[in-house]
C-alpha cells in the first residue's frame, strides 16, 4: 500500500460513449495454462497484460516453457510441451493472483520434481487446503509449508495418477477449475464429485469453455459430478474476449449517471458470467441492449432498490454496493460469504468504506444491506484490492471529494482503469 491518492472528479454531464476494455484476466490465465500443456505453439490474441497474468507468464518461463509476450499487440505465444514440465524444480512467486496460485498447483502435479509456490502476505491468508486434499486423492504429493492450510505450497511431483476425488465447492470455484484443467494429463480417468455448494459457477463454465476450445471434452452431471478421460490439449490460435469484470464498471457508470455506455466485443455468446451484471442494472431501472458483439447500458431517471443473490457474480458485488446509496430504496446483497477470502475481506472492507463516506450499511455474515444515504467526501482505503478501488471510484463520478488511496492496486487486473474512466468525459 502507498500513500498516493487519486481524486475522482464528478462528471459534468452523463456519459455517451464507447469504452474498449482489455482482455479477460480469467480467460487469459486459463488459456496460458492450457497452452503451456498443449502439443505445439499457441497464440493468444487480445490477451491481458496485468500483474496477475504477468505472474502466470513468469511462472511458466521459470518452469522451462517458452513464452513470447507482445504487449503492444496484446498477444502471447506459448510453446506448449504436451503436458511435460521441463524444469525438475522451481521456486515460484505469484503475488496475490488466486488463479495463478490454484491453477499452477494443479498443473505442477503433472511434473517430475519438487516445486514450491508462494505469494504475498494476503495470499498466505487465503485457504488452499481443499484443493490439496482433492489432488492428494488423485495421487499427488502436495502440502502447505505453514500451518492453517494456506500457501506456500510444496509439490513433490511424480505425475497425476487419476481416479476419483471430491472437491469442496464452498470457498472458491478455482479449486474445481484447477483439478479440471490438469485432469486430461492424468494417467487414468478422473472422476470429480463436488461436495457442498459450488460458489461462482460461471467460472467453472469458463474453464470448460476454454478446455473445449483447445480440444478437450469433459463429461458433466449438473455441477455435482465431472468426468475427464485422458486427453491432450491441441495448440491453436485463441482470441481472448474483453474482460466482462472490467467492463461492468463502465456499464454501471451509465446506470449511475444517467448516460449511455457501449462496450464492444462482449455479446450474447460470452463465456464470462460477470456479464450478467447488466441483468442487475436492468432490475435497478437501466435499459440494456445485448448484441452479438456488444453490450450497452443506458441509465434511467433513478435507480431502484433490489435484493440480489450475487453468488454467481460476486466480483461485481462491490460495484452494486457503491450504486446502492443512490437508489430510491434499500439494496440487499446476499449469498457472498466466500468473498471474505478474496484479495481482502471484501464484505468488511466494503462496509467499512461505505460507512467512511456516510453510508448507512449493515454487514451480514454473507452480505450487506445498504440504505439510501447522502454521500460525503472521503478518502477510500483500498486494502490492496483492485475491486475496492474500481468500484468506489464510481461514487466519485456523482459526488465530489472522493479519493482512492493506493490507486496503483488496479494493476492486478486493469492497469489502465483510471485512464479509461476519464474516457467517460468525452
Amino acid at each position: 500500500m502507498t500513500d498516493a491518492v487519486h481524486m475522482i472528479e464528478p462528471l459534468a454531464r452523463p456519459p455517451d460513449c464507447e469504452i474498449h476494455v482489455p482482455g479477460s484476466k480469467s480467460l487469459t490465465n486459463r488459456a496460458l495454462l492450457i497452452a503451456a500443456l498443449a502439443d505445439g505453439a499457441s497464440t493468444l490474441d487480445g490477451a491481458l497484460f496485468s500483474d496477475d497474468t504477468d505472474y502466470m507468464v513468469e511462472a511458466w518461463r521459470r518452469l522451462g516453457i517458452d513464452v513470447e509476450a507482445n504487449v503492444e499487440a496484446s498477444r502471447i505465444r506459448v510453446h506448449g510441451t504436451g503436458g511435460h514440465i521441463p524444469a525438475p524444480s522451481a521456486e515460484l512467486y505469484v503475488g496475490n493472483a488466486g488463479t495463478a496460485m490454484r491453477f499452477l498447483v494443479g498443473a505442477l502435479c503433472l511434473g517430475r520434481g519438487r516445486f514450491r509456490i508462494d505469494g504475498s502476505a494476503r495470499m498466505r491468508q487465503r485457504p488452499i487446503q481443499d484443493l490439496l486434499d482433492a489432488l492428494a486423492q488423485l495421487g499427488a504429493q502436495v502440502r502447505c509449508e505453514l500451518q492453517g492450510g494456506c500457501p506456500p505450497v510444496v509439490i513433490t511431483a511424480t505425475g497425476l495418477a487419476g481416479g476419483a476425488t471430491r472437491v469442496a465447492g464452498g470457498k472458491s470455484s478455482q479449486f474445481l477449475s484447477a483439478v479440471l484443467l490438469a485432469a486430461p494429463y492424468a494417467r487414468a480417468q478422473v472422476d470429480i464429485e463436488v461436495s457442498g455448494p459450488l460458489v461462482a459457477q460461471p467460472y467453472v463454465d469458463m474453464s470448460l469453455g476454454v478446455m473445449h476450445a483447445f480440444g478437450v471434452e469433459v463429461g458433466r452431471e449438473d455441477y455435482r459430478r465431472f468426468t475427464v478421460s485422458p486427453q491432450r490439449y491441441a495448440a491453436r490460435r485463441y482470441r481472448v474476449e474483453p474482460d466482462a469484470s472490467s467492463a461492468h464498471y463502465f456499464l454501471a457508470a451509465a446506470a449511475l449517471c444517467g448516460g449511455r455506455v457501449r462496450v464492444p466485443g462482449l455479446g450474447r455468446g460470452s463465456l464470462q458470467g460477470d456479464l450478467r451484471f447488466v441483468d442487475v442494472l436492468e432490475q435497478m431501472g437501466a435499459t440494456v441492449s445485448r448484441g452479438a458483439d456488444f453490450v450497452e447500458v443506458s441509465g434511467g431517471a433513478e435507480l431502484e432498490g433490489i435484493e440480489a443473490d450475487m453468488n454467481a457474480i460476486s466480483d461485481t458485488a462491490p460495484t452494486l454496493a457503491t450504486l446502492a446509496p443512490f437508489a430510491r430504496r434499500p439494496v440487499a446483497i446476499r449469498n457472498i460469504a466466500h468473498v471474505r477470502l478474496q484479495e481482502s475481506d471484501r464484505l468488511h472492507a466494503v462496509a467499512t468504506e461505505l460507512a467512511r463516506v456516510g453510508v448507512r450499511v449493515r454487514e451480514l455474515n454473507d452480505g450487506l444491506v445498504i440504505t439510501p444515504s447522502q454521500i460525503r467526501a472521503g478518502i477510500v482505503e483500498t486494502y490492496d484490492d483492485h475491486r475496492i478501488a474500481m468500484s468506489f471510484a464510481l461514487m466519485g463520478l456523482r459526488v465530489g471529494g472522493i479519493g482512492i488511496r493506493d490507486p496503483h492496486c488496479v494493476r492486478k487486473t486493469f492497469p489502465e482503469f483510471f485512464t479509461r474512466l476519464e474516457e467517460l468525459r468525452r
